[in-house]
């Protein structure tokens, strides 16, 4: 098989402008954690129903990748194959978050649920249709195995900046303005200027693949056959890594999804803390020290390869998980303050911790999105076949599949733990039975699903070497 003898090379600015398309959906994301409250405070939905739904919904979110990648393997028209793609599903999403968010307290109760069902169905579309972009579309910014590590770093400095930023948005401006997440002008706010936001985002991200999104990019060189759905089944069965990765993968998103949730963080913060700001604040504070962690991550990913980059911040989220459990159980984590006279043993203890955690999580969560884009140029470098739409949202099904069982799992814990009415809110009393769930869920369930990905990652066999022979 004839292959490239050299790389298809990018300027860094063309990467960290293209990772802006993430930043986008990392946006709505980071607001939509906050929809199980609005659901349940301002809607007036129950927290099973909303469980229920948001469960359904992630699912159906999964089921929409493999339609959307179908078609972006078929699309080659006059505006590229991608970014007609992340426009679009851009206006979908802001048109239907604002509809979702401003709208339906105010429909009569018996028609709220399908109301909402199937305006956040609508979101789905537009969030399939943007993120099958960002998985795909790196094939053809570079194949250089120097260069596509630096989509983690600009993935893991925007996530933080997205999470970080709309966390701290809401606990230190929003719930003080407001009074807590009971009042519909937060949600009126936050999605008016996630919107904003997003859209620039995704504009940029447009001018970052614009000279790369052409023909002559994607088309291989093998006799350019049209890809039918039955050969997707062959290059699933075939292309090992891509299973590999997935395992990988689903299982960290499981526990993100846990960890994550704005409940977890409310426990977390607003109940064993006393002081919800920190939610907030902790990125602001970490956000330097952790991205000099995150840039040590990409320069291990570029001299030993991606996978092993993988390999080792997991295996240091591992270890790091355990110190953090042992600060939570502590009786003096109520103590925990950010103060500007200084701040005492216990703080310092988490936010040293925190930070060196925190950059573990963001290569081990960021790392997999290259790590996709190589699987794509193997089945190039197998078959001849060029699928990124198909490797995307192959990835994402399973993905958002996995976040649907951890957003299902964390409601299935709330209605156990009591929580069936209303969920947790920020000054609740501390009980040993929520302490528990807190740390169960913040520090456990993450540490099972890291072993899982060392695990997978001893059958993946795309390392460093077998890249350059495949690119090179």
């Amino acid at each position: 098989m004839k292959r490239p003898k050299r790389y298809n090379d990018a300027s860094v600015w063309q990467i960290g402008f293209f990772s802006l398309n993430n930043a986008a959906i990392n946006l709505y994301m980071a607001m939509m954690i906050y929809v199980s409250y609005y659901a349940n405070g301002i809607a007036g939905m129950s927290v099973a129903i909303v469980s229920i739904l948001l469960t359904g919904l992630h699912i159906f979110d999964g089921i929409t990748d493999p339609i959307a990648g179908f078609f972006l393997d078929q699309t080659n028209g006059r505006f590229g194959k991608f970014r007609p793609f992340m426009l679009i599903g851009n206006v979908i999403m802001a048109c239907s978050s604002l509809a979702l968010f401003f709208t339906t307290q105010w429909i009569p109760y018996y028609f709220r649920i399908p109301y909402f069902a199937m305006l956040y169905a609508c979101f789905v579309v537009g969030f399939t249709l943007q993120s099958v972009v960002g998985k795909s579309g790196q094939t053809v910014i570079t194949n250089n195995p120097e260069k596509r590590p630096l989509f983690a770093y600009f993935d893991s400095l925007f996530v933080m900046a997205s999470y970080g930023g709309i966390s701290l948005y809401v606990s230190v401006y929003l719930v003080p303005k407001y009074g807590g997440f009971q009042a519909e002008g937060l949600y009126k706010e936050m999605c008016t200027t996630i919107v904003i936001a997003a859209f620039l985002a995704t504009i940029l991200a447009i001018a970052g693949i614009w000279n790369k999104d052409h023909n002559k990019y994607y088309e291989t060189k093998e006799k350019k056959e049209r890809i039918r759905i039955r050969d997707y089944f062959d290059i699933i069965g075939h292309n090992r890594p891509i299973r590999m990765l997935i395992i990988a993968a689903c299982t960290d998103r499981f526990a993100a999804t846990v960890y994550g949730h704005a409940t977890v963080g409310v426990m977390l913060y607003g109940v064993l803390m006393k002081d919800y700001t920190i939610a907030g604040l902790i990125g602001v504070v970490t956000a330097l020290p952790t991205l000099v962690v995150v840039t040590f991550g990409i320069k291990v990913a570029q001299w030993f390869g991606q996978k092993k980059a993988l390999v080792y911040f997991t295996v240091g989220a591992i270890i790091l998980q355990i110190p953090m459990g042992a600060i939570l159980l502590s009786s003096q984590v109520s103590s925990i303050r950010f103060s500007l006279y200084g701040m005492n043993t216990i703080t310092w203890l988490f936010v040293t911790v925190y930070i060196l955690l925190n950059g573990c999580k963001s290569i081990t969560n960021n790392m997999v999105t290259p790590m996709i884009a190589d699987c794509t140029d193997y089945e190039v470098y197998r078959s001849g076949k060029y699928v990124p739409g198909l490797m995307g949202a192959l990835f994402s099904f399973v993905d958002k599949t996995f976040q649907a069982l951890g957003t299902a799992f964390v409601g299935i814990a709330l209605v156990l733990l009591g929580f069936d009415k209303q969920l947790p809110q920020v000054g609740d009393k501390t009980t040993v039975l929520i302490k528990t769930a807190t740390i169960f869920m913040y520090c456990i369930i993450p540490i099972i699903g890291w072993i899982c990905t060392i695990l997978a990652m001893k059958f993946y066999q795309l390392d460093k070497k077998k890249m350059k022979e495949i690119n090179g």
